[in-house]
């Protein structure tokens, strides 16, 4: 069967075709399927991406102030020293691009993880004139860019400027982490590289999985899909949002308006205590600290990482009990 045999190194045409709908109708992203590479997930895609720029001379990259650990060691590893941005009420602060030397940055502009700030329309528009301006890349994470709840959906970044700004997206959020199925949308400038990069690091992405992502999307069952898990997860915030409102009153949830998770703040010196608390609890919660660069100049907070898509449903009621007994 055609499916089965020597595979495009960019990912089955019919993912790619479908993508393109897809992201154009959703996110207002400009994807021609030939300018869409199938990734093995996110990870592997932020891999190829630094050692892509690595390759091109670059020695590092600016990051935000709060993000995963995880991204920052892939970049490290290809090379890349990470630089963080400052952070504040309007999302990461983009005017510090222009004293770096990095001609690269990595944003979550939808959806700031784990702060949950979309960043603001002036800080978004200057992004992108300084990549004009540099002949610089923008790494656009388009995290839980599908999940938002009380606001109008903000766009992704490379609608505005195509040729600047490297689109990420996966499936781990909206289907499942263990799909391993991610996409780049790339600029014509950086289309050959990667692709040959990609192909040289030798990870495939299953032809079959591909085929059936396809099938998902282009019969409308994703849509739908995305659109019930986003009234499920919208309950389980209102639910999380009232149980704290009458059993931890002192704790003010942020970040809540689009996301898988909510920033519980606390009283300043309680993060690590009741991190432990809950970790007793067998809570899957988290310190913001956890997320903050270590080179980041943002004043510390206390607050709780605290994700509310994972628990099955039998379970949630359960843990929102145990996560309300843990705070103050």
């Amino acid at each position: 069967h055609s499916a089965l045999g020597y595979a495009d190194p960019r990912g089955r045409v019919e993912l790619r075709t479908a993508l393109a709908g897809y992201l154009a109708r959703a996110r207002g992203v400009h994807a021609d399927p030939d300018r869409i590479v199938v990734t093995a997930g996110f990870v592997h895609a932020l891999a190829v991406l630094g050692r892509v720029l690595r390759a091109r001379g670059e020695r590092e990259v600016t990051v935000e102030s709060y993000g995963l650990d995880l991204h920052w060691n892939l970049l490290h590893h290809a090379g890349l020293r990470t630089v963080p941005l400052a952070f504040d009420a309007l999302g990461t602060d983009v005017s510090g691009l222009g004293s770096r030397s990095a001609r690269a940055v990595l944003l979550t502009p939808a959806h700031q993880f784990p702060m949950g700030v979309p960043l603001h329309p002036d800080r978004r528009a200057a992004a992108v004139d300084w990549a004009r301006r540099e002949g610089g890349v923008i790494i656009e994470d388009d995290y839980d860019g599908e999940f938002r709840y009380d606001r109008q959906p903000v766009g992704a970044l490379q609608g505005l400027d195509p040729e600047h700004v490297v689109y990420l997206g996966t499936a781990s959020k909206s289907l499942a982490p263990g799909l391993r199925l991610g996409w780049m949308v790339l600029p014509s400038g950086l289309h050959d590289e990667v692709l040959a990069e990609k192909e040289a690091g030798g990870a495939s992405c299953g032809a079959l999985d591909q085929l059936t992502l396809a099938e998902f999307i282009t019969s409308g069952a994703y849509d739908r899909h995305v659109r019930a898990a986003r009234l499920r997860y919208r309950r389980r915030r209102d639910q999380l949002v009232a149980a704290l409102a009458e059993r931890s009153p002192e704790v003010r949830a942020t970040g809540i308006a689009a996301g898988l998770h909510a920033v519980l703040r606390l009283p300043p010196g309680t993060e690590r205590s009741i991190v432990q608390a809950a970790n007793w609890e067998r809570l899957a919660v988290h310190g913001l600290t956890g997320f903050r660069h270590p080179l980041a100049t943002v004043p510390r907070e206390d607050a709780l990482v605290v994700g509310y898509g994972t628990p099955a449903e039998h379970a949630w009621a359960g843990a929102l009990g145990a996560l309300c007994r843990v705070l103050p």
